[in-house]
């Protein structure tokens, strides 16, 4: 099937859509800021589904780490068919107390990270004249959010990003693309209160929160050649929480 980089790869979403892509026969290249063991862990899973694995650490906000991973996928397995930007963090606070540097590690890694990790894999994606890139936004870059205007901000801009993306690159024959998840279970979450979850669960027409492999399932779409003719679009993956 050819190579995959998934950044935020090591737990959550990430390794879910890692997981997801190499069932369809991708090798894989996880990116990880932190937590080594759980990117290790990750290998694991993966090699056992008949595919090769690698992991690359390090901050994707750094024009530089960028190209070294880029550099590495494309030494360990010769192409890039696949990116997936999922890696993100929130600092969050109100908008009145958000220190500036707050707000900048965010944007940052988010927004900064995703472009870097974009204009490094496009031109590998623009020799070979296809790719699929699909970048992991959030519904709250499209509705805001109480406390997170660093966070919120930084996946609005994804999804101009994503836009203006698919318009440039539409020609090489790469999709561009973005998913928005809602609320979904994962360890970013699972720190809120239980009355902040209950607050949340009534905004949510399914009366139920995402997991991990409702956004896989939704990227497994958009990097498959069914989704050759979908580019620069944003999909919602919210339970009816955004439409």
């Amino acid at each position: 099937m050819g190579c995959a980089i998934i950044t935020g790869g090591s737990r959550g979403i990430g390794r879910q859509i890692a997981i997801n892509l190499s069932r369809q026969g991708y090798d894989i290249l996880i990116g990880y800021f932190g937590n080594s063991s759980a990117a290790e862990k990750v290998l694991s899973e993966l090699k056992a589904n008949g595919v090769k694995a690698e992991s690359f650490k390090g901050d994707i906000s750094m024009e530089q780490t960028a190209k070294d991973m880029v550099s590495m996928a494309v030494n360990s397995f010769g192409t890039i068919d696949v990116l997936v930007n999922n890696a993100g963090i929130t600092r969050d606070n109100l908008l009145l107390r958000m220190k500036t540097e707050d707000f900048k590690a965010v944007t940052d890694t988010n927004l900064t990270g995703a472009f870097n990790m974009i204009r490094e894999t496009a031109k590998h994606m623009a020799k070979a004249r296809y790719g699929r890139i699909v970048n992991i936004t959030s519904v709250v870059g499209i509705v805001g959010n109480s406390g997170q205007c660093n966070y919120s901000a930084s996946k609005a801009g994804l999804i101009g990003l994503t836009k203006s993306a698919a318009k440039e690159l539409a020609a090489r024959g790469i999709t561009v693309n973005a998913v928005a998840p809602g609320f979904i279970e994962t360890d970013m979450t699972d720190v809120l209160s239980d009355g902040l979850k209950e607050n949340i669960l009534l905004n949510i027409p399914q009366k139920r929160f995402g997991k991990p492999v409702d956004v896989a399932a939704a990227v497994e779409f958009l990097t498959s050649e069914r989704a050759g003719y979908i580019t620069g679009q944003v999909i919602n993956v919210c339970g009816g929480m955004v439409m």
